[in-house]
């Protein structure tokens, strides 16, 4: 005779971004860690601001708030270099480090290599070549990068460089 299976328990989702960063939040605050509390108040900011922009105030799915994060990091990368333009080398630190607060948010990135495979995959498929193809290229990669592993995985910049690349060699 065999022994009863005990029930397997229900698997619960995550919470909701924007609910984690407040919890993530209270827990900095709690820990008195100034950096990761400034930087998460002005991120939960960043999406609050999202939710009422346009004309009806509405509640961001998850590609939204991660879109959302992605810029706040795209503009603490800007920053950082723009501080180290201007030999301010503690605020650069500063804005890297906000940026590795907010990357923790984010989705892993797509390393170089597979966003060059991926780009050579496509542009071969497509027969695209020579540098008056870029736009259409690009359309056709992100199609593919929207199909295949979703958004926020890789930035667009490096999506444009790696075109760009392979279009010209």
């Amino acid at each position: 005779m065999n022994a009863p299976v005990p029930p397997t328990p229900p698997v619960t989702p995550p919470p909701p971004l924007p609910q984690t960063l407040q919890a993530d939040l209270t827990a900095a605050i709690r820990a008195r860690d100034g950096l990761v509390s400034s930087t998460l108040r002005l991120a939960i900011t960043a999406v609050r601001s999202e939710e009422v922009a346009g004309p009806v105030k509405r509640e961001l799915s998850e590609p939204d708030v991660l879109a959302v994060l992605g810029r706040e990091v795209r503009k603490r990368r800007e920053a950082a270099a723009a501080f180290d333009g201007g030999g301010r080398p503690d605020r650069a630190a500063r804005e890297r480090a906000e940026a590795a607060v907010l990357e923790a948010y984010l989705p892993r990135q797509l390393d170089d290599g597979q966003v060059d495979a991926l780009v050579e995959r496509v542009l071969d498929a497509a027969g695209l070549t020579g540098a008056q193809a870029m736009g259409a290229a690009m359309k056709a990669v992100q199609a593919e990068l929207a199909a295949t592993v979703g958004p926020g995985r890789v930035e667009g910049a490096r999506v444009a460089a790696a075109v760009k690349r392979r279009l010209a060699g």
